[in-house]
């Protein structure tokens, strides 16, 4: 079993460069099955997610080439059934995408109930809604959601709680709706614009992604095309809350800032140093991080993807810092993790109070989640002495050889064989 084996205490200093949005390739993936052609997908993450995503789009016809400079093409023009197997999705929460597309172009789709991280109930009730509102009929048997519709027609969906998946999902079904389709109280994240921007590059009529008003006029066909993805606004996140705890000097390239605004407002408010140009920011952290509260929101608000970093950012920092997590009802799961670091957290339901300044030291610990994992990480590079951790397949699923860009940085960091 892979983990990852650091030795803390090193201050990181350097530069490294972001990799393409998982959020965003995960749902671009399965999107490209909406045009009955060839698509070429740039500045793709290497990632397990996309991994998976791509053998289970072989597994129902599609021909997927991964080029060794970070480009997928993706040929969907031999597409043979409609149903995606349980093994080939059970590990990916993203993996309910094709459900709307598959819906959209064939008006069928069977894809067994999403997997991913288990961090409390992520119900796809609002996907539902959306798509039984178009006019499918929507079944769930024996862990199978089964979705048929001899036509799809454009409605006004207004989901109950703002959701990136069901947005996103609704909005694939609706390429090829009679009519428009307008999803209100839609997810604003950066990664829904990415994917309604590469649907609007193969021909589609999206309008008003970002805002909490999205129509889309169906069209009847779409074609091909060449689309590079954002840069992974959380993996930057993570590299500058990285920055902080070591108290290390930082420049992460491939960003866009302005999608980073919340952390770089909570990192300012901690007494990091930042500097931002069009592409990059610098992180410059200190001896004497102060703590904050944060309150986890959808975007523009502080990402909930960014919620374990910084609760071991606040391990380190002066005074008590509260967390208050809105988006996941349990979210805390690695909690027990961090203190076998020495951290010194209460979790009451869905808040979380870090008393800061802990004498973190290296211990055995697992991830329980992919953030969760990122969080040890960081906890980890601030802490005395070794630190093992397991369940690195987690991590995996968001980070390309994070132990790689992080040794750039300076961190004592490496993979190995080992049992944890």
């Amino acid at each position: 079993m892979e983990c990852i084996v650091i030795n803390g205490g090193r201050r990181l200093e350097g530069e490294v460069s972001v990799s393409g949005a998982k959020n965003a390739a995960v749902a671009i993936i399965p999107a490209a099955i909406a045009a009955n052609d060839i698509c070429v997908i740039e500045n793709l993450p290497y990632i397990e997610d996309v991994d998976g995503l791509t053998k289970a789009m072989s597994q129902i016809g599609a021909i997927c080439t991964l080029r060794d400079d970070h480009t997928l093409e993706i040929d969907s023009r031999n597409i043979n059934h409609c149903c995606a197997t349980y093994d080939s999705v059970r590990k990916i929460r993203a993996s309910y995408y094709l459900l709307g597309v598959l819906l959209g172009r064939f008006g069928r789709a069977e894809v067994p109930l999403p997997g991913g991280c288990n961090f409390g109930v992520r119900p796809i009730d609002q996907h539902i809604k959306g798509l039984t509102a178009m006019g499918a009929k929507v079944n769930i048997e024996h862990g199978i959601i089964k979705a048929r519709a001899d036509r799809l027609v454009g409605t006004n969906v207004y989901l109950d709680v703002v959701s990136v998946g069901a947005t996103i999902n609704i909005m694939l079904a609706a390429i090829y709706a009679e009519g428009v389709t307008v999803i209100e109280n839609a997810a604003k994240e950066p990664h829904v614009v990415d994917t309604a921007n590469f649907l609007n590059i193969l021909g589609a009529k999206v309008k008003g992604a970002g805002t909490d008003v999205i129509r889309v006029t169906g069209v009847s066909a779409l074609h091909g095309g060449t689309y590079t993805i954002i840069p992974d606004q959380i993996e930057a996140g993570t590299y500058m809350v990285a920055a902080a705890i070591t108290g290390g000097d930082v420049t992460v390239h491939n960003i866009i800032p302005k999608h980073m605004e919340s952390v770089i407002s909570k990192l300012g408010e901690m007494n990091c140093r930042i500097s931002t140009g069009a592409d990059f920011v610098r992180v410059r952290g200190n001896d004497n991080l102060t703590s904050v509260n944060v309150k986890t929101m959808p975007y523009p608000g502080f990402p909930t993807d960014l919620q374990p970093q910084m609760t071991a950012l606040l391990c380190k920092a002066k005074g008590t810092g509260i967390l208050t997590e809105t988006v996941w009802e349990n979210r805390f799961q690695y909690i027990n993790e961090l203190k076998r670091l020495g951290a010194n957290i209460k979790v009451d339901g869905r808040t979380a109070v870090v008393s800061g300044e802990a004498g973190l030291t290296g211990a055995l610990v697992n991830a329980t989640d992919l953030r969760a994992g990122a969080a040890l990480v960081v906890a980890a590079l601030a802490a005395k002495g070794e630190t093992v951790i397991g369940n690195v397949r987690y991590i995996d699923r968001g980070y390309e050889r994070i132990e790689n860009k992080l040794g750039s940085l300076g961190a004592d960091i490496q993979r190995v064989d080992r049992l944890v």
